[in-house]
């Protein structure tokens, strides 16, 4: 099943500048594996090296953040829609 993912700004140079991908997945940890195969460098700024979703990474399915539902296990449905948000730091 595909779902599209949105892609922030300042990741888009990562994800040859698009701003919606499709991915095939079924959960949160399956999106992670196919953004890293076809998304290298995108994948490295998402997660860790041991694959882990980085600390000032958050993804949102329908608004829901993975974090309160069921991390990387989140399963993914038809309709479904995620979304990539990086902390961003200021001062």
């Amino acid at each position: 099943m595909s779902v599209p993912v949105k892609i922030p700004s300042p990741l888009r140079p990562f994800a040859g500048g698009q701003s919606v991908i499709q991915v095939e997945a079924a959960n949160i940890a399956g999106l992670l594996a196919a953004l890293a195969d076809s998304h290298k460098e995108l994948a490295t700024r998402l997660t860790d090296e041991s694959g882990k979703l980085r600390g000032h990474v958050r993804i949102y399915v329908n608004d829901e953040d993975v974090r309160f539902l069921e991390e990387e296990k989140t399963p993914l449905k038809p309709g479904d829609t995620v979304a990539i948000v990086p902390a961003i730091a200021g001062g």
